[in-house]
């Protein structure tokens, strides 16, 4: 499909490919890794025709159709969203409108009978061509693809520029995946998606037709969509045919080797050296010596990405919370017409890791702002407990870090001494290194700043953490100091994030926001998953089963309440009566009746089980809580993680018993009267 040959390009003294050759062929979905600076943007660019490169060629045929999202600075006006997004379709939108303009002209009957022949036939083929390339869905395929992404059926008619920088590049990737070009080319495509959006385009490019090469700092992205990476490392490419997670450990099983024949080489050209000097004068050697010299010259030394060094540190220490951290108590918030959140409770505890999870706009930075206390309720009570010292991490904290320090000075403020001599550490793990610590912050970049506050956070000591969407703008070597900073921390720990790989790690509890409220779920993301998935299948059984009773229903003849089968026993005009139900009638219906007897006792017996389960857990819980209370607790990981899992384990057994009391509950209620549980 695409091949480049010997393809070579610079900036300056600065070689980011020499002699490049590499191919991609129809369908296959690639992910472009490398250490930030090695030009994956730039190679990208080059396919998409917008570079040139200095040597070698890009080879392509003349029907492949090439789409590139840059990473941001895209902008759209002048149309309605559903009117842009349409755009994609632009021969099909002229063909459709070819075809009006004729329909209107074949009514003309002065038209003569030869040029109205003519345009018959040009609106027959034009009409098979619509339908071939199934231009009579252009609404519903184009309804679909913004749904996916987070747009409201509402949005469909605002003017695109009233959106904001990140909605116009979800704009821009819908136009893309709708308009469907033979490669695709996507720089950073989940910059701008919450997880549903991310979840949805996963399964879209996976179905994509077309082949696809992806540049993404989203680990599980990269692991669920992509057959195969391209490693952009030393000016070149190498292939690994696998996804994210194998290309990590091939890649280093890969660069090991490669230091390992570079160390053997150096011990053997110094071995040639040392004899070199050593028998240099000799007439005896000098044979010996000229071959050894011409030796050295052939020898063609192995290059090896620098090794970057594994930062790693712990959060500086700080006193213990209470148990209870923060609660919010009938809170409700409002702008304006628009409430927020009408009655929302909230409790969270000492040692809770929690992932607020939900569409863009649903509430999530509204609550984190509630929860830092920078923002209070317009009604209720926020309550925060004992010892608890919070971090606040905005979204825009990037804005509020102070201008005029150095990026050194700016860490070393307000950072306790013990942790001074890791700041340059922290700041290498984060992409600043050299002279670039002595840079003023009023002159870095939007996501510089953003690293720079990550990495100031990190510094400074706390009990409770409050981070909403700290790994934006983080690239993927920079996400693993973090995550692993977060993963040792013993405090408590309520995030929003869009990487799903960071929430996987991290989250023990799943908070879904939407609809006024929100809905907290015990377990991982995946345990959120799965719950939704038998959530939705179990409604829509029900509606099923309703729809099917309704059928069922139609035509047939239903029971008659009690006054009715009453009259039918009076006399008739006739002086006739109806017939009492028979002895056989009545014993079905008393059969009936005791078999619905034995059910509902059968469910109370099962109720009392469950409740006895549902007291052994929640005694097991607060033993497992009190032992996780205990001073010193969180210092040994590896002897505190089974506890720990044991604690999210009959968290969410108990929530699944609970689930199953209130239906058995219900189920009863309708026979027996509202049973309480003790």
């Amino acid at each position: 499909m695409i091949q480049l040959s010997a393809l070579t390009k610079a900036f300056g003294d600065r070689v980011l490919f020499d002699h490049v050759t590499w191919q991609i062929t129809d369908r296959e979905r690639v992910g472009l890794c490398g250490p930030n600076g090695a030009g994956k943007t730039t190679l990208m660019r080059l396919m998409a025709g917008l570079e040139e490169s200095d040597s070698g060629a890009i080879l392509k045929p003349a029907t492949l159709t090439v789409g590139y999202l840059p990473q941001d600075g895209l902008a759209h006006s002048g149309r309605t969203l559903f009117e842009e997004a349409s755009t994609a379709f632009g021969a099909l939108l002229d063909m459709k409108a070819e075809m009006h303009a004729l329909e209107a002209r074949l009514g003309d009957q002065s038209i003569p009978e030869a040029e109205h022949d003519a345009m018959l036939h040009r609106y027959s083929d034009l009409q098979d061509a619509f339908r071939v390339h199934d231009g009579y869905s252009i609404e519903l395929k184009t309804a679909t693809v913004l749904q996916g992404l987070g747009f409201s059926p509402s949005d469909f008619e605002r003017n695109t520029e009233t959106f904001s920088g990140g909605w116009q590049m979800r704009i821009a990737l819908a136009k893309l995946l709708l308009g469907q070009p033979s490669l695709l080319l996507l720089d950073e495509p989940t910059n701008h998606l919450d997880l549903e959006a991310r979840n949805w385009l996963e399964e879209y490019l996976n179905a994509y037709p077309h082949a696809a090469i992806l540049v993404s700092h989203d680990r599980f992205f990269l692991d669920a969509v992509v057959t195969r990476i391209a490693d952009l490392t030393l000016r070149t490419l190498t292939d690994y045919h696998t996804n994210y997670s194998g290309y990590l450990a091939e890649h280093h099983e890969r660069i090991e080797a490669m230091r390992k024949a570079k160390r053997e080489q150096d011990e053997e050209v110094a071995r040639v050296k040392m004899f070199i000097d050593r028998f240099r004068y000799q007439a005896t050697k000098a044979s010996q010596v000229q071959s050894r010299v011409k030796m050295l010259e052939k020898i063609v030394p192995i290059e090896v990405p620098p090794e970057r060094k594994k930062i790693h540190f712990d959060f500086p220490t700080c006193a213990k919370s209470g148990r209870t951290v923060l609660e919010l108590a009938h809170a409700r918030k409002a702008y304006g017409d628009v409430v927020v959140f009408k009655d929302l409770n909230l409790h969270i505890e000492r040692g809770d890791r929690i992932a607020l999870v939900g569409p863009n706009g649903v509430g999530k930075s509204t609550l984190m702002r509630m929860l830092s206390g920078e923002e209070a309720p317009d009604r209720g009570q926020r309550t925060l407990g004992h010892n608890v010292i919070t971090q606040y991490f905005a979204q825009d904290e990037a804005t509020r870090l102070d201008p005029a320090p150095t990026v050194y000075e700016s860490l070393a403020s307000g950072s306790p001494l013990h942790m001074v001599p890791m700041i340059r550490n922290i700041l290498g793990g984060f992409l600043f290194s050299g002279d670039d610590v002595y840079k003023h912050v009023r002159v870095l970049s939007g996501g510089e700043r953003t690293r720079l506050a990550v990495a100031r956070m990190l510094l400074r000591p706390s009990n409770t953490l409050l981070l909403d969407e700290p790994t934006n703008h983080l690239d993927l070597d920079s996400k693993e100091v973090l995550l692993d900073a977060l993963v040792d921390y013993g405090g408590t720990l309520v995030f929003v994030s869009h990487d799903r790989y960071f929430v996987e790690r991290l989250a023990t509890k799943i908070i879904e926001i939407g609809h006024g409220d929100a809905v907290p779920y015990p377990g991982t993301y995946k345990d959120f998953l799965w719950h939704k998935e038998h959530a939705e299948g179990r409604e829509g059984r029900e509606r099923r089963e309703g729809r099917e009773g309704k059928k069922k229903n139609v035509g047939r003849v239903l029971p008659d309440p009690p006054d009715r089968r009453a009259q039918r026993t009076r006399p008739t005009s006739e002086g006739e009566t109806r017939k009492p139900p028979s002895r056989e009638h009545k014993k079905k219906a008393d059969a009936e009746a005791r078999r619905k007897n034995r059910e509902a006792q059968a469910r109370r017996t099962r109720i009392e089980e469950i409740e006895a389960r549902i007291a052994e857990c929640e005694a097991a819980l607060r033993a497992i809580e009190q032992e996780m209370s205990a001073p010193g607790f969180y210092e040994d990981r590896a002897v505190a993680q089974p506890v720990i899992d044991r604690h999210q384990a009959l968290m969410w057994q108990v929530g699944d018993l609970m689930h199953r009391w209130e239906e058995l509950q219900t189920a009863n209620t309708l026979d027996t009267g509202p049973l309480t549980r003790s």
